[in-house]
């Protein structure tokens, strides 16, 4: 699996149906990594309201890293250790402009993750894990809510 930065692993597990070990050890890195990616958005877009939306789905983001970690645990057997460059994430800069036009791609994205993360709740065995994967899919479709308030933000403040 190519998963040399974020856009790649995101790419490659997004082509998945169901995540062994090493693929949610990726799945962990990328909610790390977004959580992180969303903070800097925040810093960048401009309006109060809109950047506590987004700062709200980083902590959210962190959320599903939390829970593929509990996972990890369950599939392994063991408390699950993540390694530093997992904790660190992907490097990753936000643009320089954060606008409407950004979020509304990001909306995309977040829907996608939702139909992702069901895809491999139905094709996993374990049913603790399918629910935790099924609770973070849910997430992901509030996040694309969220995003969309914040797009409203933006254009009210025109």
């Amino acid at each position: 699996m190519d998963e040399k930065d974020f856009r790649s692993a995101a790419m490659a597990l997004a082509a998945l149906d169901h995540l062994g070990v090493p693929e949610l050890e990726i799945l962990y890195k990328l909610e790390r990594t977004a959580a992180q990616l969303y903070e800097r958005m925040a810093d960048r877009i401009g309006d109060d309201e809109a950047a506590e939306l987004v700062r709200r789905n980083a902590r959210e983001e962190l959320g599903h890293a939390s829970r593929v970690r509990r996972a990890l645990t369950l599939k392994t057997g063991g408390p699950f250790q993540p390694t530093l460059d997992m904790d660190e994430g992907y490097p990753v800069e936000a643009p320089a402009v954060v606008d409407a036009a950004l979020l509304a791609a990001v909306v995309e994205g977040e829907r996608a993750g939702d139909a992702d993360y069901q895809r491999w709740a139905d094709a996993e065995p374990d049913p603790e894990v399918a629910r935790l994967l099924r609770i973070s899919g849910r997430e992901e479709s509030g996040h694309a809510d969220r995003f969309t308030r914040a797009i409203a933000r933006l254009g009210a403040g025109r």
